[in-house]
């Protein structure tokens, strides 16, 4: 398993390193030797990290989003030069 930078802030920490680590912690939290404040403290930890992840699937999202309106034509790009992102709201989909 390799190493992450266990230093990384939340700005700086990548979707697959943030990803690694949660499994880490679901590994030491299903060996059952941890304690229950050690437990705590890895939920915690697990709860922002799949918080940070989601928001990053999340952004990637409407990124292919954007992406693939703009097919027809040229690529759509803010004032940063970069593709432009509209705000995301997953739709409901009937069941079937």
């Amino acid at each position: 398993m390799k190493k992450t930078n266990e230093h990384e802030t939340p700005e700086t920490k990548t979707f697959e390193s943030a990803f690694e680590r949660l499994e880490t912690i679901l590994e030491m939290m299903n060996s059952g030797t941890l304690s229950l404040d050690q437990s705590l403290k890895f939920y915690e930890e697990a709860d922002q990290l799949i918080a940070l992840c989601s928001n990053r699937l999340n952004q990637a999202e409407q990124k292919v989003e954007v992406l693939l309106k703009a097919r027809n034509g040229e690529l759509a790009l803010n004032s940063d030069n970069q593709p432009e992102t509209n705000d995301f709201s997953p739709t409901k989909s009937s069941a079937c």
